[in-house]
């Protein structure tokens, strides 16, 4: 483990389990913002990742992450919201993790060290060049997820690597390499920690980045969420209100016209004729509302 940042045994923690808690507490939460502070220094890495995920998913292929442990959970929360938030469908957002569903419930170590499952496991979804394959793995040397890259690329699919270690293997086989290099753990080699954080954050920013280009994003709000129980439909109501300036009353009745699609029910609001023209500017804009609603003399090209 020598040169693994991650791995690092910091004198500064010397004593730690004998501070008092807030200190040990201080200590903790400083260097979760040390993770947080990584990220910055990987946002050009982070901006062509987005670019190769919203390609990909425009044109009909998947965002497939694939980890281990805690980076494959952190990437199947991620994966697992992206539907609801942003009506990405969920056939498009898949997370592969070392030792199959059953460690999202029980984290199965042992099989962080199987090349074959990886490879198994990318035959099973079918992955090839419509694809973009994400591999997260905070020490950047885990079996299973550098086993995942290199089949992923020898498929044809674009390939993404995060790590939380300069020079990790898993940089090997990747289109874009996305290093987020929190240092060492105040407890060495737990990335659960700044580690964690820090992947975590990177993959809100990506992910989020992503549907911005998709254009699921308008001045800041969720225009292609899921609308699915009441507190979401009201949500959407006041997106709807707010994105094409009508009142809350308007805004729902659209969002009932639309079957509660908020892009759609934005555009009838700012005068689309009805649903089939609505769906046929954004047909047309793939799907950007800013560009759709440009199409009606509604809004700015650009903000």
């Amino acid at each position: 483990m020598q040169g693994r940042q991650t791995e690092v045994m910091s004198a500064e923690y010397v004593g730690l389990d004998t501070w008092p808690d807030e200190r040990a507490l201080g200590a903790m939460l400083d260097a979760q913002a040390r993770g947080v502070a990584a990220v910055r220094n990987a946002f050009a890495d982070i901006s062509k990742a987005a670019t190769l995920v919203a390609d990909k998913i425009r044109g009909g292929g998947r965002l497939i992450y694939a980890g281990a442990g805690s980076s494959g959970l952190i990437a199947k929360l991620d994966a697992h919201e992206l539907p609801s938030t942003f009506g990405i469908p969920h056939k498009q957002a898949l997370a592969l993790i070392a030792g199959g569903t059953g460690s999202f419930e029980r984290i199965d170590n042992k099989m962080e060290d199987s090349a074959p499952q990886a490879v198994a496991d990318l035959a099973e979804v079918k992955a090839g060049p419509s694809d973009v394959v994400i591999g997260i793995a905070a020490s950047g040397s885990t079996i299973y997820t550098c086993a995942a890259l290199a089949e992923a690329r020898r498929l044809g699919c674009a390939t993404v690597g995060i790590a939380c270690n300069d020079n990790a293997p898993i940089f090997k086989d990747v289109d874009v390499a996305i290093r987020l290099l929190s240092g060492p753990e105040v407890l060495a080699g737990s990335t659960r920690m700044a580690a964690g954080t820090a992947q975590k954050a990177a993959l809100n920013l990506l992910s989020t980045l992503a549907a911005i280009k998709l254009g699921h994003v308008y001045d800041g709000m969720m225009v292609n969420m899921r609308a699915e129980n009441e507190k979401l439909r009201e949500r959407a109501a006041h997106i709807v209100a707010r994105a094409a300036k009508v009142d809350l009353e308007i805004a729902r009745a659209k969002l009932i016209e639309a079957k509660f699609e908020p892009k759609i029910a934005i555009l009838l609001a700012a005068g689309a004729t009805d649903g089939a023209h609505a769906a046929q500017l954004l047909q047309q804009e793939q799907g950007n509302l800013r560009r759709a609603l440009a199409c009606l003399g509604a809004a700015p090209a650009k903000a």
